[in-house]
């Protein structure tokens, strides 16, 4: 059977035997033994034709493209509309058929794309337990920041949909030989599959939209909360999911954004210099690069870098803590002082207390700490100034009221071609890169217009997600000029008039940093 890894409008060829029949007749339980087949190497990805134009800019918000759906198949999804309000549209799209079934993966450090050597190890091992295993090489495309690169799977069978539980049986058969393996759905690969997939999408015509767009963390930075919630504590007529957020953190601070946090003008989490932002302006929506800096000035003089906002303080590492924190700063080492709005000392402290309205909490760790108690005594002044910079035009953003900044993103389609900024923004992986997840993606149009995607995925034989490649696709077609992809998996969610419209992936609605609200007039 030919297999294709999807890459836009290319493919790329994987020959594989063993992944051809899903048969429960082909189940590989131990048996006799087989030879070792490596499969053909798989020449290069060729380049990627130029990108189409952007669809016109003057399609109405209340139709989407009839051909060229680029997820499965070009023909036309099945589309449900409805209209949410004055304009905002929203869309549900169906396509597909499923196509995949199961197999196992040889795991290795936590992951089954390999080296060469590796997998060749691997695959003697799985047939010394007893298995029929396979080799199969790919190539993980380019993308606009990092380079192609070929790697090597060992995959053990082929199932059909309904036999996952066969497969799971030859996990824990090999498990007991001391190989780590799991059970990986065909759909998920990246490869060429019939889908099918469910895609929500709203978009925002701001010629008749007479609301705003803002971001919220809900309760606080350091805390997750529902995208529900937040939409319903911000009356949103709609609202999704923002960036990602830091999950190796201390858990008390496990909602802090990866990337930049600007709400209502106030900048809450710094910037990662060069990471792909969703920045928002009344009902004015771009997509950029953004840079963030903060630096505290003493009163003698003496200036040192904010290195983090409301965030776990590195060693060394001066970090100022807002009232939005929610929560008391960490305990710990460390020295603290409290500043007032006009950035007056107003007394020294140990770390582990709540910021109290009204002021500001600088922390110091290390030599920071030592400068904390040289040029911030109580009664003196530090003035702590923040600034963003749009790389893309080299101006200074302004932090007004109506400013709000989603970070923690990948950058997808830029000037209207595919431009995948992994590396930039942390995602340079196969699992992140290939793989198909569910996703929440946010693009403006030429004419300045908002659409938002959410991709369900992680649902066998009911909707399998987007990979990057797939992701930019998709927001392309829908007419998107620039367009980003939010954080995603389980974190993807739409909330359509107090509802949550898709399915999360966790199968409940999670906890997460920030999100996207739609609000009415």
């Amino acid at each position: 059977m030919r297999r294709h890894l999807i890459v836009g409008t290319a493919t790329v060829a994987l020959t594989t035997i063993t992944l051809s029949a899903f048969a429960s007749a082909n189940s590989p339980l131990p048996g006799p033994r087989y030879a070792l087949r490596l499969l053909p190497e798989i020449p290069g990805l060729p380049d990627l034709p130029a990108a189409p134009p952007p669809p016109p800019a003057a399609r109405p918000a209340t139709s989407l493209p009839s051909t060229g759906f680029p997820l499965g198949s070009a023909k036309a999804p099945k589309v449900v509309t409805e209209r949410v309000a004055p304009g905002i549209d929203y869309f549900t799209l169906t396509q597909g058929t499923p196509t995949d079934g199961y197999s196992v993966s040889v795991v290795v450090r936590g992951k089954d794309a390999l080296s060469e050597k590796t997998a060749s190890a691997q695959a003697l091992a799985v047939e010394e337990s007893g298995f029929q295993p396979s080799i199969v090489k790919f190539t993980r495309p380019a993308v606009a920041d990092y380079p192609a690169a070929d790697f090597w799977m060992v995959r053990v069978g082929a199932w059909p949909l309904g036999q996952q539980a066969e497969a799971a049986r030859v996990v824990k058969r090999l498990k007991k030989d001391g190989i780590t393996a799991k059970v990986d759905f065909g759909g998920d690969d990246g490869f060429q599959t019939g889908g099918p997939w469910t895609v929500r999408v709203l978009t925002v015509d701001p010629r008749s939209f007479q609301g705003v767009f803002r971001s919220s963390l809900g309760a606080g930075v350091a805390a997750r909360e529902t995208v529900s919630a937040m939409a319903s504590s911000a009356g949103a007529i709609a609202a999704v999911n923002g960036g990602f957020f830091d999950i190796h953190t201390l858990k008390d601070f496990s909602g802090d954004p990866t990337g930049i946090s600007v709400v209502g003008g106030d900048l809450l989490s710094e910037a990662v210099p060069g990471r792909t932002a969703l920045v928002l302006a009344g009902r004015r929506a771009r997509v950029t690069e953004l840079s963030s800096s903060v630096v505290a000035l003493s009163a003698d003089g003496a200036k040192l870098e904010v290195g983090g906002l409301n965030r776990v303080a590195r060693p060394d590492e001066l970090v100022m803590y807002t009232e939005e924190l929610g929560r008391a700063t960490p305990s710990g080492n460390g020295e603290e002082v409290v500043l007032d709005s006009s950035g007056k000392v107003l007394r020294s402290r140990g770390p582990g207390a709540p910021v109290a309205h009204g002021t500001r909490v600088l922390h110091g760790r290390g030599t920071a700490a030592d400068w904390l108690r040289a040029h911030a005594a109580k009664g003196m002044t530090v003035d702590v100034t923040a600034k963003v910079t749009d790389l893309r035009t080299g101006n200074v953003v302004p932090l007004t009221p109506e400013t709000s900044i989603i970070g923690g993103g990948i950058g997808l389609v830029r000037d209207g071609r595919t431009s995948i900024t992994a590396a930039t923004d942390g995602m340079a992986n196969v699992n992140m890169i290939v793989r198909r997840h569910p996703r929440t993606l946010a693009g403006v149009t030429a004419s300045g217009g908002l659409v938002i995607a959410v991709v369900d995925g992680r649902a066998p034989g009911t909707t399998v997600g987007a990979s990057f490649f797939e992701s930019a696709e998709l927001m392309r077609w829908l007419g998107a000029r620039d367009a980003i992809s939010l954080d995603g998996g389980g974190s993807s969610t739409m909330v359509v008039d107090g509802k949550v419209v898709n399915h999360p992936s966790d199968g409940a609605e999670r906890g997460v940093g920030d999100a996207l609200l739609i609000i009415g007039k």
